[in-house]
């Protein structure tokens, strides 16, 4: 069997509010009612997100998601539907504009607690899998 990733946990000031946002972007299922100490976010049959409620500081996490073309659009529409800013570089303005470097489409976005989210049709880590 091949290394994957399982699960990761997220740190949050309200896991709730953060874990039902990324789900309802992404289109993807979520436990509202937490799962011990956690509110999971199910990303894929092999990922789940949980975050976790704290009130201490933690530092800002960045988290890329590989996603096709047409699921792109998809997520895109409902993060303007919902308003959330958008950019097209890891650190510039929100200019509410898509990158198409490295032949596909990319944008970032950050959650209520701050941490980054980004989004890609192509990696540029990766040549291919």
């Amino acid at each position: 069997m091949s290394i994957e990733l399982d699960h990761t946990i997220v740190p949050s000031h309200d896991k709730l509010v953060s874990a039902k946002q990324l789900a309802d972007l992404l289109g993807v299922s979520w436990a509202p009612t937490t799962l011990g100490p956690f509110a999971p976010v199910f990303v894929n049959k092999g990922l789940t997100l949980d975050f976790i409620q704290t009130d201490e500081d933690f530092p800002i996490y960045h988290f890329c998601f590989r996603v096709s073309p047409q699921r792109f659009d998809e997520i895109l529409g409902r993060i303007k539907a919902a308003g959330v800013p958008y950019r097209s570089s890891v650190r510039g303005p929100m200019d509410m504009q898509i990158n198409t470097d490295y032949s596909g489409n990319m944008i970032y976005w950050n959650e209520p607690d701050g941490h980054q989210w980004e989004m890609l049709t192509v990696s540029y880590a990766r040549q291919s899998d």
